[in-house]
């Protein structure tokens, strides 16, 4: 082995010196120099492998910086000159090269030895800063870290958030450039995702007292229930007692990794808060044969004894007897320690090899470092740093022909683990996700739950087994931390006037529309066909709605039509049978068939109103009802003035007795039927009516209705038919005294009276009506129109002809004349 060896300085992380190297607030911290050991026990491994720097023996220098950045700059100036003290631009070791430095672990510490050791491309690695500043290649260029950066671990934080559905939560950092940066980026995330932060506020140290009693204040007064804590551990301690102080027991944290794997758990009295705790935790993994090396230390090695002495005091609860007056006894309150204890038989964090993190980290850099050496040692002529023509020497090489292997290097560990860097210097970056739970024994233990893995795939980056999960809640039901609750299905979400967007208040969707899901931002409306259900968070097709043959109503309509119809059927018939009696003679037979069997076409009518507004029915039906009215009205007419000229043509003289024929009764009745024959093409020419769908009647059903094309050819069809009406009642009343034995006069005087009555109320009817009642109105028009002139027309003469055969004879008739 040769005595030259390429150096290596490790600084202590992350705690705060106060009674002797490696303590906290008086106490040993195992982990800190479980690290260091880990250190040592790389280099044992490198120097033994014949496979990794044969012939080359790594050194080491440790130094303690006690988290002090005089120390944290001062320590590698004194590694980087080789003597007691720092002296720049001077080395005094010219044959022993200096491969790197690894630390230190604080970031803001980090950067400001970054910027010196870059000025001279010193390799510098840190197994503890997370800033993510430090991945600026351009101000650090041989800055490396086998930790990952606060630019992932905060977008991890935010993931877990989102996955737990937390979408009104309070954010708490450190007053260092550690917690500042890696909160502003959770809040970035965050807010980027529609999370709403209630509270950001900061931990500061040099007045802890009167600020944790303020943030404290604002925990408690606020509705979150969960709280993420980008700190480390030791800002923490005083908002964790001033919450037992004001009881303020409801809040689950979400850990960044300073603090999610600490012994912080391991205070009983903070068990009740720090129960159900969920963080992110840097990845762990085992060290074949580290056990084994920590278990072997002993109190009797040269190398770094006054530490092991201090760890041994802390680890077995014993003193050494360090004085030299052998008849000294130590205080009663310690036994003496031997050195022959056996770490065997203690568990603590310093034994503890189940779930290595930063442990970790510090042994895969020295083998990091370890590789590009070998690298470097290994370089043949075409791949040289400088220039093509040479490589650099193992043994005196400059700092910066090493950092091209370092940017380079990949390392295949121990464990079975690859390790690379990124261009930015950074190492993939994988999580642990750690639970905080009650152990059986009533303390609380860290148990790893899932993972964050930012390069996986989309669906995997985030993994976590929810059957391992523990919450402090009697149901074990994750915690609900919201402003307000999810607006179900049928609501949409009405901000708060002045409050974040998670605060709003659930507004029921307007009419004729929906909000499909939950927590709508808007509701939908739906299509023209369709009606929201009662809970409006789905549209239903609209029912259809006309006068069916299905709908009682139709059916009773059409019933009373068809049977209807039937009447002046039978009543021809007993016309035909009875067509010499005086009674059927008297008012003419001819007409009054005709009139007959435009009744029945009458009644008839009425069922094309019946059924699905079809095109042709739409086309057929008030044309159909006009055609056989104007028919039906214009036989009235004609009776009528036949009475009347009849009764005129008597008189002495008169020139009206060849206006008595039958052939201007027919055109009386050609005429009328004519005009409105010619209105009715003329309406179905120029604007036809048609099937239409109507929402604006009835918004939850359509009314398929037929739409009469122009209102105003209805009208006047309608008005025509009161014309002709008119005129039969006008003339029928002056005609109804009129010497006659079977004057008609009189009857067609009341059945128009009662045919203009039933029109006139149906006019208003059918104006407030909707839907297929409109349909309705008319029908019940035709039919009571049609009944009132069947019954005041033809209901006295069958009354007669059946009921009173003796008045239907000549015999009574001729009685009659002579008695007036």
């Amino acid at each position: 082995m040769r005595s030259s060896s390429p150096s290596l300085w490790l600084e202590k992380q992350e705690f705060i010196k106060s009674e002797g190297w490696f303590y906290i607030d008086g106490w040993f911290h195992f982990e800190s120099f479980q690290q260091s050991q880990a250190m040592m026990f790389a280099m044992e491994e490198i120097n033994q492998d014949p496979n990794i720097l044969p012939n080359v023996t790594l050194g080491f220098q440790a130094l303690d910086s006690c988290d002090t950045l005089r120390l944290d700059l001062g320590s590698p100036l004194q590694v980087l000159s080789g003597a007691k003290m720092a002296t720049p631009n001077y080395r005094c070791l010219p044959d022993i090269p200096l491969a790197a430095i690894i630390g230190p672990a604080i970031s803001t510490h980090s950067i400001l030895l970054a910027h010196i050791l870059g000025l001279y491309k010193y390799n510098q690695i840190s197994h503890f800063s997370t800033s993510y500043l430090l991945g600026d290649r351009r101000k650090f260029p041989s800055f490396f870290r086998t930790v990952p950066s606060d630019a992932f671990q905060s977008v991890g934080l935010a993931k877990l958030v989102l996955y737990f559905g937390w979408t009104w939560v309070g954010l708490l950092a450190s007053d260092s450039d550690y917690g500042q940066q890696g909160i502003q980026l959770v809040k970035q995330e965050l807010l980027k995702s529609g999370v709403c932060v209630a509270f950001t506020e900061n931990i500061i140290m040099n007045n802890q007292e009167r600020n944790a009693q303020h943030i404290v204040k604002i925990m408690r007064a606020s509705t979150v229930k969960v709280v993420v804590v980008f700190s480390t551990e030791t800002e923490l301690f005083a908002i964790l007692d001033e919450m037992l102080r004001q009881n303020v027991t409801d809040k689950t944290f979400v850990a960044s990794e300073a603090w999610s794997t600490t012994s912080i758990h391991s205070i009983e009295k903070y068990s009740k808060l720090l129960t159900g705790t969920i963080g992110l935790a840097f990845y762990s993994a085992s060290i074949p044969g580290l056990k084994k090396f920590l278990n072997a230390i002993n109190p009797s090695m040269s190398l770094g004894r006054d530490w092991i002495k201090m760890f041994w005091e802390e680890a077995f609860d014993c003193k050494f007897n360090t004085n030299r007056n052998v008849t000294d006894v130590l205080d009663s309150a310690f036994r003496e320690c031997t050195g022959e204890e056996s770490l065997e038989n203690i568990q603590n964090s310093f034994t503890d090899v189940s779930n290595l993190r930063t442990t970790y980290n510090v042994y895969t850099a020295v083998y990091a470092v370890a590789q590009a050496l070998e690298d470097l040692k290994k370089c043949v002529l075409q791949e040289g740093t400088l220039s093509s023509s040479r490589c650099a020497d193992i043994y005196h090489f400059k700092p910066w022909q090493l950092l091209y292997y370092m940017k380079n290097v990949h390392v295949s560990l121990s464990n079975g683990n690859e390790f690379y860097f990124d261009e930015n210097g950074e190492p993939p970056a994988v999580y642990d996700i750690v639970n905080w739970q009650l152990s059986p024994e009533g303390g609380i233990r860290q148990i790893k739950v899932g993972s964050y893995d930012s390069a996986a795939a989309p669906r995997q980056v985030l993994t976590i087994n929810a059957s391992l999960l523990f919450w402090p809640s009697k149901d074990n039901q994750v915690p609900l931390s919201i402003c307000s609750k999810s607006c179900p299905p049928g609501f949409w979400k009405a901000a708060r006037r002045g409050e974040p967007i998670c605060c709003f208040e659930c507004v029921p969707c307007p009419l004729g529309e929906i909000a499909n899901k939950t927590n709508s931002v808007d509701c939908i409306r739906c299509p023209w066909d369709q009606w929201p259900n009662s809970q409006k968070s789905e549209c239903l097709l609209k029912s259809l709605e006309y006068l069916s043959y299905d709908d009682p109503l139709g059916t009773s309509l059409m019933v009373i039509g068809a049977l209807s119809s039937l009447v002046p059927n039978f009543i021809i018939k007993l016309f035909i049978k009875h067509k010499a009696s005086p009674v059927v003679k008297a008012n003419n037979y001819n007409l009054s068939i005709l009139l007959l069997v435009s009744l029945s076409f009458c009644f008839l009518s009425s069922l094309v109103f019946i059924g699905y507004p079809q095109p042709e029915k739409c086309l057929l039906r008030q044309v159909a009802f006009g055609l056989v009215f104007a028919l039906c009205i214009s036989c009235i007419l004609a009776k009528t003035m036949m009475v009347v000229l009849a009764f005129m043509a008597t008189r002495p003289g008169s020139s009206l007795k060849k206006w008595t024929t039958p052939r201007v009764s027919y055109m009386i009745i050609l005429i009328g039927f004519l005009l409105q024959f010619i209105l009715c093409t003329a309406w179905l020419s120029l604007e036809p009516p048609f099937p239409q769908y109507s929402t604006q009647i009835q918004y939850i059903v359509v009314v398929i209705e037929c739409n009469e094309g122009s209102s105003v050819a209805f009208w006047i069809m309608l008005g025509y038919l009161f014309v002709l009406a008119t005129i039969s009642f006008i003339a029928a009343f002056f005609a109804r005294r009129l010497p006659d034995s079977f004057n008609e006069a009189q009857y067609i005087t009341f059945s128009m009276l009662a045919f203009l009555s039933v029109w006139t109320s149906y006019i208003p009817a059918s104006l407030s009506a909707q839907g297929k009642y409109t349909v309705t109105m008319e029908i019940f028009a035709i039919l009571a129109s049609s009944w009132a002139v069947l019954i005041c027309m033809f209901l006295p003469k069958c009354f007669i002809i059946i009921f009173r055969p003796n008045l239907n004879s000549k015999e009574y008739i001729m009685r009659k004349n002579r008695l007036k």
